[in-house]
C-alpha cells in the first residue's frame, strides 16, 4: 500500500512580493485539495524570505513576512543570512514570536552557546497514515557576522550529523532544509546518504526536475518567488521504504491570476510606507545622485562614512545612490529610497602600499557600467568608484591633501561588499571591523542629525 506525501517549497524570496498572492493561493488551495483526497502535504520555506530592501519588510522589520507565511499555512521554515545577519539581535529574537509554524535551524545558538527558545534543531511531522518525517535544517556559516550581532553559527555538517544520530531510528523519511548552496548540498548528499530529500537555497539555483546525488533528491526553486517547488514521495506502508520521489517546479508567471493581486501587493507597500513616515532631520538643499562622477551627494556620504567610522578616508561606488537627496524634511522612507541596500559599513586598516594599490585597482575603467547582482547591492550598476579624502599624485598617496607617511596605518571606511573578495581580493583576508547591525542608511541618518 502506497502513501503519496506532498512537499511544497519556496526559497530566497527576498521580499519580492509580485508573485506572492499566487504563491499563497497555490499553497492554501493545494493543502485543502490534498486533505480532501486523503493525502498529507507540507509547505517549507528555506530562508531569505525577508529582504530589508523592500519597504514592507523594513517597515515591519520582517514581522510582516512572518504573517504572510502564517496566512499561506507554512509548516516549517529555516533562516537564511538575510534573516540572520541583517536584523538587529532583538529583532531576530522576536521575528517569529507570532509564527504558526516551526522554525528549525540546527546550527544557530546565542552567544552563550544556548539554543534560542524560538528555534528547534529538528522536528518530526506525522502524516495522516502515521508515516513519521524527520525535518532538519541548517543555515550558511557567516560566523563573523553572526558574532557581531550576539549569535553563534556552528558547523552545519556537524549539526546535521548530530540531528541524524537522534532521528534515524525514530522516523521513516529524512528531510533537510538547507540554506547552504548547491555545492554544499551536493557534498551533504555524498556524506549523508540517509537523507532522502534536500531542499536547497542560498545560491538561487533552479532544479526543474530535481537532481539525484548519491540517491538523495536535491530540490530548489531559484529566487524571488519565480518558482514554487513540489516534491512528491511515494512511501510503501508495508515495506516501510520509499518507492519513488519526484521534484517539479511551477512557474509563478503561469499560475492562475488571483483576484485583486496587484492591489494586494500595493497594500504591502502602503503598510511599509506608513510605518516609515518618521521625520529624521531637515535637509537644506537637494543633492542629486550622479553615477559616473563625483557629486555633492557623494561628498556628503563620504564625509558621513569617515565621521561615523572614525576613518581617514573612504572608498565606495556611486551606484549605491538610487534617488536624489531632496531638500526638506527627510523621513526614514526617503533615506531608504536613496540607500535600500542591506550593506554594512566597515573599517580596514591598511598600509601605505596596500591602500595605494587598492586605489589603483579602483580605477578599473570597466567597473562603472558593470551590472552587479548580489553582495547586498540592490542597485543596477556599479557607478564610479569614489575615493573620498584620498588621491594619488605622481604615484604618491595623499590623505586630505597631505602626503601620507609611508609607515602610517591608514583607516579606510568602505562597504562590506568590497570585503568579500570579488572586486578587491586582498580585502577578503584583511583585518576589518564591521559596523553591525547598522546599514549605510543608518550612517546617512546619523550624519544628517549630526549636521542639524
Amino acid at each position: 500500500m502506497l502513501e503519496t506525501i506532498h512537499f511544497y517549497h519556496t526559497n530566497d524570496l527576498h521580499s519580492h512580493f509580485q508573485h506572492w498572492p499566487r504563491i499563497d493561493d497555490l499553497l492554501t488551495s493545494r493543502k485543502k485539495w490534498h486533505q480532501e483526497e486523503g493525502d498529507t502535504s507540507f509547505a517549507f520555506d528555506i530562508g531569505d524570505h525577508i529582504d530589508r530592501s523592500h519597504i514592507f519588510t523594513e517597515g515591519t522589520l520582517g514581522k510582516g513576512n512572518t504573517q504572510l507565511l502564517n496566512k499561506a499555512q507554512y509548516d516549517v521554515v529555516t533562516i537564511g543570512n538575510n534573516e540572520g545577519i541583517t536584523l538587529p539581535h532583538d529583532d531576530l529574537d522576536t521575528l517569529y514570536e507570532d509564527a504558526h509554524f516551526d522554525v528549525v535551524v540546527g546550527n544557530l545558538f546565542d552567544e552563550n552557546g544556548n539554543r534560542p527558545n524560538w528555534v528547534k534543531p529538528y522536528v518530526v511531522k506525522q502524516t495522516s497514515k502515521g508515516t513519521k518525517i524527520g525535518i532538519i535544517a541548517v543555515t550558511a556559516e557567516f560566523s563573523s557576522f553572526y558574532e557581531r550581532l550576539g549569535w553563534k553559527v556552528t558547523s552545519a555538517f556537524e549539526a546535521i550529523q548530530k540531528s541524524l544520530e537522534q532521528l534515524t531510528q525514530d522516523v521513516d523519511i529524512l528531510i533537510c532544509l538547507s540554506h547552504l548552496g548547491i555545492h554544499e548540498d551536493e557534498k551533504m548528499a555524498a556524506q549523508f546518504p540517509k537523507i532522502d530529500v534536500i531542499f536547497g537555497a542560498h545560491t538561487h539555483h533552479v532544479l526543474h526536475d530535481g537532481k539525484l546525488v548519491n540517491n538523495v533528491l536535491l530540490a530548489a526553486a531559484g529566487k524571488f518567488g519565480q518558482f514554487v517547488g513540489q516534491v512528491t514521495v511515494d512511501y510503501d506502508l508495508i515495506t516501510n521504504e520509499i518507492k519513488k520521489k519526484k521534484a517539479i517546479l511551477y512557474d509563478a508567471n503561469e499560475l492562475p491570476a488571483v483576484q485583486h493581486e496587484l492591489q494586494k501587493v500595493s497594500e504591502l507597500e502602503r503598510i511599509g510606507k506608513d510605518k516609515m513616515k518618521t521625520i529624521e532631520f531637515y535637509q537644506k538643499e537637494t543633492l542629486e545622485k550622479q553615477w559616473f562622477q563625483e557629486s555633492a551627494l557623494s561628498a556628503y556620504f563620504g564625509e558621513a562614512m569617515v565621521s561615523y567610522c572614525d576613518a581617514d578616508c573612504a572608498l565606495f561606488n556611486a551606484g549605491i545612490f538610487l534617488d536624489d537627496f531632496k531638500s526638506g524634511d527627510v523621513s526614514s522612507l526617503h533615506v531608504h529610497q536613496i540607500l535600500p541596500h542591506p550593506i554594512n559599513p566597515c573599517v580596514i586598516e591598511l598600509t601605505y602600499v596596500e591602500l595605494r594599490d587598492l586605489y589603483h585597482q579602483s580605477l578599473n575603467h570597466e567597473w562603472p557600467n558593470l551590472e552587479i547582482k548580489g553582495l547586498g547591492f540592490r542597485g543596477s550598476i556599479m557607478g564610479k568608484m569614489i575615493a573620498y579624502n584620498m588621491k594619488i599624485v605622481d604615484n604618491e598617496l595623499y590623505i586630505k591633501n597631505e602626503l601620507v607617511n609611508p609607515n602610517k596605518l591608514i583607516r579606510l571606511a568602505t562597504l562590506d561588499m568590497f570585503t568579500f573578495g570579488y572586486f578587491f581580493p586582498s580585502l577578503k583576508e584583511a583585518n576589518k571591523t564591521y559596523f553591525m547591525p547598522d546599514f549605510l542608511r543608518d550612517v546617512f541618518i546619523w550624519y544628517g542629525k549630526k549636521q542639524k
